[in-house]
């Protein structure tokens, strides 16, 4: 039996709280079942089917792996201190899922949302850190190509909400932790009046957070 795989990623864009990158590995029947059940991009689907869809991947045979990605090591590949770049980050974070899999499930075909807009280069880095040859299919918008990279994609996001929903416990509401919320900029400015650094769930890298700290 050969399984078919999907690779998407949620939150690469935020000022606050981590990425998270997943991977959906199912036996290659399954593609119309997944279909059928209403797998597709996640910004398509909404919350709380999203979270339903999530938890029924193990009960129709397939296979789910995830990788949180901190905001220091987020931060430490923007400064090229580490993976070189952002880009070459989520490479690595993807191969390491795609070696973790391979070393005992027989994948066929890896599809993965490329955030590279040249799809070719981001396939190359993924490629270079595969210990097993894979077929990859690495494509820009690929998650609404292919109804595995959907069900990543929906995995990706359910992770990321439900990380960001604890966060909030601690940290009070800070919104979606997006630039362009609201309510995350107001989090922001008010969190900076208090102390002299953005809080520890923060990519301080991001141009965002620099023009509230005037560099």
């Amino acid at each position: 039996m050969s399984f078919i795989a999907g690779i998407d990623e949620a939150g690469r864009g935020p000022m606050i709280g981590p990425m998270v990158i997943a991977m959906v590995y199912c036996p290659g029947e399954k593609l119309k079942l997944l279909a059928s059940l209403g797998f597709k991009d996640s910004k398509k689907v909404a919350p709380s089917t999203r979270r339903r869809l999530a938890k029924i991947l193990p009960s129709i045979g397939c296979g789910v792996e995830k990788v949180v990605v901190e905001p220091h090591l987020i931060d430490c590949a923007v400064k090229g201190e580490c993976y070189q770049n952002l880009n070459y980050l989520e490479a690595a974070m993807a191969a390491g899922l795609i070696n973790q899999v391979a070393q005992s499930i027989p994948l066929e075909t890896v599809y993965i949302d490329s955030p590279d807009p040249v799809p070719d280069r981001y396939a190359e880095a993924v490629k270079s850190l595969l210990k097993i040859p894979v077929r990859l299919v690495v494509e820009n918008h690929a998650d609404e190509k292919y109804v595995i990279v959907g069900a990543a994609s929906i995995v990706a996001k359910v992770e990321r909400d439900s990380i960001i929903e604890e966060l909030k416990k601690t940290y009070g509401d800070f919104g979606s932790g997006y630039p362009s919320d609201p309510k995350t900029k107001r989090f922001a400015v008010e969190w900076l009046k208090k102390n002299p650094e953005p809080p520890p769930i923060a990519r301080k890298e991001w141009d965002s957070w620099k023009k509230l700290l005037g560099k």
